[in-house]
């Protein structure tokens, strides 16, 4: 099948999907829309790019689904002038997707290949307003101001209290918890004064956070 077709189809299905969830959102619906989701999979893995399961990528990753990643940006609250950290960039579609709704995005992965296949997706769209790290995400991008949206797609076995300065008063933290069965909860975390107000929304995919920089790949 032709990739624009594929694209169109795919992206007509998730459309429906996110609807039926209340998701419609027109800033966010056009976002997704020029995103092509291809993009950031491999050709291996095209066909399903739209499905609403997990893809795998390279370094032993995988990449959520583009219904997941509605819901966490629907969870986050992202508004324009917005400043966005994302730790663990993945494929970097999550991230691309926040660049279109926020001023800027800075994303953070352990892998330098998974960094670099980002910024190649981020300058083919021209989201000049995406910066890459390779970098700890357990420490969040100190030197970089404060954040008024956090979003972490690895999960921590504790509450993510470093974060606190590096967020904007009333800011928001989407942070995966590890819980007691193993399986990870996302949870809202909202800056009120310097502690947390915690929500707790939905189970997520995510893995433990591995801390350090990757030595190789």
């Amino acid at each position: 099948m032709d990739v624009r077709l594929a694209e169109k189809e795919g992206f007509a299905g998730l459309f429906l999907r996110l609807r039926a969830e209340g998701l419609a959102d027109k800033s966010l619906l056009t976002a997704l829309e020029q995103t092509p989701r291809t993009l950031f999979l491999s050709a291996a893995y095209s066909d399903c790019a739209y499905q609403d399961r997990l893809v795998p990528i390279d370094c032993g990753g995988f990449a959520e689904s583009a219904d997941l990643v509605a819901r966490l940006i629907v969870a986050l609250g992202i508004e324009p002038g917005h400043r966005v950290l994302d730790l663990g960039t993945g494929s970097g579609f999550l991230a691309a997707v926040a660049a279109r709704l926020s001023e800027r995005v800075v994303t953070v992965d352990r892998f330098k290949t998974l960094i670099q296949l980002a910024q190649q997706r981020f300058a083919h769209l021209g989201l000049g307003n995406v910066v890459s790290r390779q970098a700890d995400g357990l420490k969040g991008m100190n030197g970089e101001g404060s954040f008024d949206r956090v979003i972490a797609t690895c999960a921590f076995d504790a509450m993510p209290r470093q974060f606190v300065d590096q967020l904007a008063s009333g800011g928001v933290m989407l942070a995966p918890m590890l819980q007691e069965n193993g399986k990870a909860r996302m949870v809202r975390l909202t800056k009120i004064g310097s502690r947390f107000e915690r929500e707790d929304l939905f189970e997520v995919p995510y893995r433990a956070f591995i801390p350090g920089v990757a030595a190789a790949l």
